[in-house]
């Protein structure tokens, strides 16, 4: 069901939600936080699709913020998506114009879950500093997408200078599979050092800078980032050892090989993970990413970020 609110205002929204819930069309208990979206006019559907769809495992209220001009005279239009429109969540969608259309707590403060966790998520169009805006301030964790910003490199180092405990970013979470594996095949490999590694991915691909951060830090050794312009996401992982190397190669969109020696081939489930995979994955955990944070601070300034074709190699 949706219900359209034009011209309207954050109190008279709260009260439809209270006259749906009062009729039995909604039904408050089991929510277990408030998801703010943030994002543009003609990116708002994909996001809403995706906060649903991890709806299901997180049930929770979606307040999604439009920018939808600033050009446009102030005001407000609101629409209220329940039962099969809102997965497992009620949704409001704020669309708002003029001054209206900018990131303000005082939109959502009154339709905000009472003593419920606030998660921030801008899908599009990171701020600077997350932790530093209005509605950033008084989220428990606030995410942020790289991999969609014109300079995903300069993005990463952006999130860098402004970390916070409770900052996370969709780029690090869509490595999650890659570490989950990489850290097998080493624990399962015998003890021959490892004196260098290879990541190859898409030149313009965060979760490449990522993982090569991530790998310098836990290994200590030089990580070589190769770019692969036609490629999409990371393509392979190598780690060289002086009894032989140890490489994960995803040449597709879905399965990998891992390669090592003295064993034979294995082909394993690697697949690119959907938005709502990595926004459900983000939602599971409400405490701050120290990992993320240590690779951020420590991994990134020391991972070589000069990237080579393979042709260079």
């Amino acid at each position: 069901m949706i219900i359209d609110l034009p011209h309207t205002t954050t109190s008279k929204i709260s009260k439809e939600l209270m006259n749906l819930r009062h009729q039995g069309g909604v039904v408050a208990l089991g929510r277990v936080l408030t998801l703010v979206v943030i994002t543009k006019h003609g990116f708002e559907e994909e996001a809403i699709e995706a906060a649903n769809q991890a709806s299901r495992e997180h049930p929770c209220r979606i307040i999604v913020l439009v920018d939808s001009g600033r050009d446009a005279a102030d005001r407000i239009d609101g629409q209220i998506r329940v039962g099969g429109d809102a997965g497992a969540s009620e949704v409001v969608v704020l669309r708002g114009y003029g001054r209206l259309a900018e990131e303000s707590e005082s939109l959502v403060a009154a339709l905000l879950l009472p003593d419920a966790p606030i998660v921030a998520w801008w899908p599009h169009g990171a701020p600077t500093d997350a932790a530093a805006t209005s509605v950033g301030c008084i989220a428990h964790r606030r995410i942020t997408d790289s991999g969609n910003e014109p300079d995903p490199t300069e993005a990463l180092y952006r999130i860098r200078d402004t970390y916070r405990a409770g900052d996370t970013d969709l780029a690090w979470t869509r490595v999650t599979n890659w570490r989950i594996q990489l850290a097998a095949a080493l624990d399962q490999a015998d003890d021959s050092p490892i004196t260098g590694v290879t990541v190859e991915g898409a030149s313009d691909s965060p979760s490449t800078v990522l993982l090569a951060a991530w790998l310098t830090l836990e290994l200590d050794v030089p990580v070589t980032i190769v770019a692969d312009p036609a490629g999409t996401g990371i393509r392979r992982v190598r780690l060289n050892r002086p009894s032989g190397d140890i490489q994960l190669y995803r040449p597709g969109l879905t399965v990998a090989e891992l390669t090592q020696p003295g064993q034979p081939s294995q082909r394993i489930a690697l697949p690119r993970r959907t938005l709502e995979d990595c926004l459900a994955e983000e939602l599971r955990r409400l405490d701050p990413d120290q990992v993320f944070g240590e690779v951020l601070a420590e991994g990134l300034p020391r991972t070589n970020l000069r990237s080579v074709t393979p042709s260079e190699r």
